[in-house]
């Protein structure tokens, strides 16, 4: 009894995991309000309008990802490293080459996105009278011009009230303008106008702050830091383009469902699987903030070397993180289909969260749980890899696993229905986090605790 009385003195003592935990609180709020938002958007737009938002505004965060150099890695990476070391024009150095780089790479992105509108209008939503919107929703791409490389210098500098502060406010901006397009009975148009103006001020927001901290974080004029100072061009580079090309992997394996649904089946059964991705996004919604969180701090433990405090830090955040995974699958494994899609009449009104016309996304939340559950309890799989340097490693396992799922898909669909692109999500999810983590752990437990 004594012993579980020491374990959980120390776990609810850790100052590294109370640190984490803190961080990620501040980054929750902004999440619960876009499950809601969510939600009204549904029901204000039907299943069929529904999928055809979730095609556009998917296809272009796929083409933005597609060139995207995932700069936000980069920062937390490297500027990590550096100032850990006290080497502050080296940090400053990082941070000016990838806020250029990603600048170049997001003009680009938009003139790419320009030039494929049209074929994404015609072969995912079925209409080709959609291209504008698809140009209209890409100037999110121009509105987030440096948003990775400002959000990495918030994570790595520890300003994580900030990133929720600005995450809150456009949270609360874009549900008002949706709640107001509901009352007044608005459609598609409407909707892509308020998440636009939410991407402005997502986009803007992290910039400023960051142009905040920086001088206080790490040196005055720290633009002036000579690209002499970086690591070397070909370690960096090497590992930017790791990162993208990761990225890449999860743009075809994992972030595309809705508009690859889309492209195999038709906009009503994209409305299905947004619905079942949105409510799983309750189910990784608490742990997604860690992610951000806990990944400075693994880079910080392993560049100096705390080998101990890493495997308690991994080990606790598991067990959060896999608690809470648990206690809502079972929830909606028992309860969801009733809660989520039945009308409820309460003092002689009727109430619903999605109408019942969404009831064909049950099957499919399910099967996406196993998946998810599995990457949101081992949610540090990858970060613990590139900290560890091994961030070829990530790309390989990422890579080969998303040709097993894309040989599926074009195997099978769209005749196995589209149940089976859930189960081809979810077993992408199991054989490459616990490949990841298998490698990741590997030698840790021989590492020898500094003194």
């Amino acid at each position: 009894m004594s012993s579980w009385l020491e374990k959980a003195r120390a776990f609810a003592g850790d100052r590294l995991l109370r640190r984490v935990v803190r961080n990620s609180t501040y980054l929750f709020a902004s999440n619960v309000i876009a499950a809601v938002l969510g939600i009204v958007t549904a029901n204000l737009l039907g299943v069929a309008v529904f999928g055809t938002l979730g095609i556009i505004t998917g296809f272009v965060a796929d083409v933005n990802r597609l060139l995207s150099f995932r700069m936000n890695d980069v920062v937390v990476r490297y500027v990590g490293e550096a100032m850990a070391q006290g080497k502050k024009e080296r940090a400053a150095a990082v941070v000016k080459a990838a806020g250029l780089a990603e600048a170049l790479t997001s003009l680009a992105a938009f003139g790419v996105l320009a030039l494929l509108a049209p074929l994404g209008a015609r072969f995912f939503a079925k209409d080709a009278a959609l291209a504008p919107l698809f140009i209209l929703y890409g100037l999110s791409i121009l509105a987030n011009l440096n948003y990775e490389t400002s959000t990495g210098v918030l994570q790595v500098t520890g300003h994580f009230r900030t990133q929720a502060l600005i995450n809150l406010a456009q949270s609360v901006i874009v549900a008002a303008l949706i709640i107001a397009a509901a009352l007044r009975g608005g459609g598609l148009m409407d909707v892509l106008w308020a998440y636009l103006i939410g991407k402005f001020i997502l986009g803007a927001g992290p910039v400023a702050a960051a142009l905040y901290w920086l001088p206080r974080a790490i040196r005055r004029n720290w633009w002036q830091a000579s690209f002499s100072a970086l690591p070397p061009w070909r370690e960096l580079a090497r590992f930017a383009l790791s990162t993208n090309f990761s990225a890449t992997i999860n743009l075809v394996a994992r972030d595309s469902e809705v508009p690859w649904v889309g492209l195999f089946f038709n906009a009503t059964i994209a409305g299905y699987y947004k619905t079942a991705l949105q409510v799983i996004n309750l189910l990784v919604m608490p742990i997604n903030p860690f992610i951000s969180t806990t990944f400075p701090e693994i880079t910080r433990a392993v560049a100096e070397r705390a080998w101990q405090r890493l495997r308690d830090l991994l080990r606790r955040v598991s067990l959060i993180a896999g608690g809470w995974t648990g206690a809502v699958a079972l929830g909606l494994v028992l309860f969801g289909r009733q809660a989520l899609f039945s009308t409820w009449q309460l003092f002689g009104r009727s109430f619903h969260i999605y109408k019942p016309v969404y009831e064909p996304a049950f099957p499919v939340l399910l099967i996406l749980l196993i998946g998810y559950g599995v990457a949101n309890t081992l949610f540090w799989s990858r970060p613990l890899l590139l900290a560890r340097g091994m961030a070829d490693f990530a790309l390989a396992v990422s890579f080969w696993a998303m040709l097993g799922k894309l040989a599926l898909g074009v195997l099978f669909l769209p005749r196995a229905g589209y149940l089976a692109e859930a189960g081809f999500l979810s077993l992408y999810f199991a054989a490459s986090v616990g490949v990841m983590v298998w490698r990741g752990l590997s030698g840790l437990c021989s590492m020898e605790q500094p003194v």
